[in-house]
């Protein structure tokens, strides 16, 4: 910034309070004004005396309150808060001042400007717990995080000072946090002009080489314009429509992103600009108005179907209303349309801000509905913080889908939702007990992905309860958190069983239960946190027999590298190697399946010396067996099936699908009449047209186990079969 000196210093500050008033007169009253003025009063004696000519502090707070009004269309209470956020930042001003002379909501906004300049002097923005707080802060009222847009905007306009590095920091930081929120406050301008700055200082060559090429175009490009809106203006003149018209270029960054994502050079792309008309209309005769402004339209040019965007009967969740599509103009060139009233105009170009001058200074239910989604996100301590950030900035930058209730009521939700984010969306208890849900008259599965339009009524289950493979389909930060909030209870619960389970066991073999016990085991596994040891005890990754071991061992006695003598071992030719073989004919070697992954005849398998209990034979890619070989690698041991013989193997399948009407009995008579399979235990839960059991069978091998998967999953309504247990899919 040019240094002046402090007479025209004084002069241009007076000029550009001025035209801050001037630019919010019907945003204020004269009774703002006052307070307006005592506040920029305050700032300018606090900055001065700071300083003895601190006049561009003075010069910045002027022009971030510009934007405030100008560009976001703020009043009062904004406007004393960018006045006075530096003198209470640099702490030249106590907050309880600010309270005692401006109120409650000035005192409560700037706590959480000055908490969110604390958090940005540490530089660690990226770090997880940093950003909760960051946007904790601007969940406590949306005006912090606008005012906020509002000093890193002034900043990236002021950056051609800066450093080279400091610069792309500020870029970055754009990039990572202002992008993304003014995406979801509205405020498309401000999120443009963000996003050209950030190009700018990242990748400023790419920058320059298409601000060239579009000066370089614009007599054309006007040319062009003109020529299409012709015949549209004429017509609008003809039926006395009343309208502006306004035209922009795309930004720099948009045009560079496009290049980018259909791999095509400047001059291919043909829609870098956009036409829109702004109709004079109010009230009932908005959507009508609109309609035939496109009517007229869609007359002279031929529209892409696929194009049209109709955000007036189904606004986007931050307010935006318009109608929008894409129409051949001349030359066979594309062109983008808007049409819009004045008052969605407004809207569109000041974002959530405008609801404080349409809704009589009170902020709008779409508003507040997403704070308070944000607030309880932000709120849980349950959720890892690492994953909450990955969520929010996905959810902040989403497209949407709008859905309907059973009785018609508009819901919108994030691009990629499912089935189960609309069941969360509705009520934590709706989603954690969801089983699926009827789609436009039609039976779907949790995983169902919305589309726009569908009517969806939710089927729950009192018997059903969140599950980890839920975090793979569900996109929204209210159902991740509250999924993961479920599962770290779960694991708590779990691990008060293990506790107790422990205590009791060593109760039994008269070992006391104290910390150092505790330190000890866990040292053994490797576990940095007894949570961790506890919950492993109560899902069985800990035989009692191993605890037992560590604990009562007076010395250190090697474990057994060989396979103990009781155990019947042939050496394999082929290889050298020790091998155990499982053949139903050797009945003097101690050896068990393990539960856990069912091993059947053909299954890859190893075995594990366990202390006690023989030989367990696992799946090879079961996740316990591979625990047990990553720990005790000492104590595998290589095994083969011999041949299958006549013995049957015991296993579980895991079924879901619709419960259309005597399909279970399908189930069971498929199994029966199969000559190789031995239907054993058979246990369903059914709710509300959907099904989830388990069949137990006894089967000779895997090719017959497959051929019985491939059969069931022919069965109509069946949609998934698969082996219950701990394998690695």
């Amino acid at each position: 910034m040019k240094i002046l000196n402090e007479q025209n210093y004084r002069s241009l500050i007076f000029s550009k309070y001025t035209t801050m008033l001037k630019s919010c007169r019907n945003l204020i009253s004269a009774k703002d004004i006052q307070l307006i003025r005592q506040a920029f009063k305050i700032a300018i004696r606090n900055e001065l005396n700071n300083s003895n000519s601190n006049y561009q502090a003075i010069i910045q707070i002027l022009d971030t309150t510009l934007i405030v009004t100008q560009e976001i269309g703020l009043g009062r209470i904004s406007i004393i808060c960018t006045m006075l956020h530096k003198s209470v930042e640099k702490d030249l001003l106590s907050l309880e001042k600010v309270r005692e002379i401006f109120g409650e909501k000035v005192w409560q906004i700037i706590k959480g400007l000055k908490e969110i300049s604390y958090i940005y002097a540490t530089r660690t923005i990226s770090d997880s717990e940093n950003f909760r707080k960051l946007l904790l802060s601007f969940a406590e009222d949306i005006r912090v995080q606008l005012i906020f847009l509002a000093e890193q905007l002034y900043a990236l306009r002021e950056a051609d000072t800066l450093s080279e590095e400091e610069q792309q920091q500020l870029a970055k930081e754009t990039n990572y946090i202002h992008i993304p929120f003014a995406h979801r406050l509205g405020l498309y301008n401000i999120k443009s002009e963000m996003e050209d700055y950030a190009l700018r200082y990242l990748n400023s060559d790419i920058y320059m080489e298409i601000e060239q090429k579009l000066k370089d175009s614009k007599a054309t490009r006007e040319t062009y314009i003109a020529q299409f809106i012709a015949p549209i203006t004429e017509e609008l003149d003809k039926k006395e429509i009343k309208y502006k018209m306004k035209y922009r270029t795309k930004t720099i960054a948009s045009i560079f992103n496009k290049m980018r994502k259909s791999q095509v050079e400047f001059e291919e792309i043909y829609d870098i600009f956009a036409v829109r008309f702004v109709i004079d209309s109010v009230g009932e005769n908005e959507k009508p108005d609109c309609w035939r402004v496109y009517s007229i339209l869609t007359d002279r040019y031929t529209p892409n179907p696929r194009r049209l965007r109709d955000w007036i009967s189904a606004p986007k969740s931050n307010g935006y209303e318009s109608l929008q599509t894409t129409v051949l103009g001349q030359d066979n060139r594309w062109v983008e349309v808007q049409i819009r009233t004045e008052r969605m105009d407004y809207m569109a170009e000041k974002g959530f801000a405008a609801h404080w001058r349409y809704k009589g200074g009170s902020s709008d239910a779409i508003i507040e509905n997403w704070l308070n989604e944000l607030r309880e996100v932000l709120e849980s301590n349950e959720s890892n913080a690492i994953d909450l950030l990955d969520d929010i900035k996905i959810n902040l930058l989403d497209k949407e889908v709008h859905v309907f209730t059973p009785k018609g009521d508009l819901m919108t939700l994030h691009a990629g939702a499912s089935l189960l984010d609309f069941a969360y969306a509705i009520h934590t208890n709706v989603g954690g007990k969801c089983v699926g849900g009827i789609v436009n008259n039609k039976n779907e599965t949790l995983r169902y992905i919305l589309k726009n339009g569908d009517q969806i009524s939710v089927l729950t289950s009192s018997n059903q309860q969140p599950k980890v493979d839920w975090l793979n389909f569900t996109i929204s930060s209210k159902a991740r958190n509250k999924i993961r909030q479920f599962l770290n209870e779960e694991i708590n619960y779990q691990a008060d069983i293990g506790k107790e389970t422990l205590q009791r066991r060593l109760k039994n073999w008269k070992i006391e239960f104290n910390d150092e016990i505790i330190r000890k085991l866990m040292q053994h596994f490797k576990y940095k946190f007894a949570l961790d040891f506890y919950h492993g005890i109560a899902i069985g990754k800990h035989d009692t027999a191993d605890i037992k071991e560590v604990l009562t061992a007076i010395e250190e006695r090697p474990i057994p590298t060989v396979i103990p003598k009781e155990i019947k071992v042939v050496q394999v030719k082929k290889n050298d190697e020790n091998v155990l073989l499982i053949d139903k004919n050797i009945d003097n070697i101690d050896y068990k399946f393990a539960p856990c992954c069912n091993p059947v005849f053909g299954d890859e398998i190893i075995g594990f010396v366990s202390i006690g209990e023989g030989i367990k034979v696992h799946r090879k890619l079961c996740k316990n067996g591979i625990e047990l070989s990553r720990r005790y690698p000492y104590r595998i041991v290589k095994t083969q099936w011999t041949n299958a013989g006549t013995t049957s193997y015991q296993t579980i399948l895991n079924i879901t699908g619709k419960d259309n009407g005597g399909i279970i009995s399908k189930i069971t008579e498929l199994v029966e009449k199969n000559p190789h399979a031995t239907l054993r235990a058979i246990s369903v839960n059914s709710a509300e047209g959907l099904f989830d059991g388990n069949i137990t069978v006894l089967i000779d091998n895997i090719e017959h186990l497959s051929h019985l998967i491939s059969r069931l999953k022919q069965i109509a309504g069946v949609i998934r079969v698969s082996r219950h247990d701990a394998t690695l899919e």
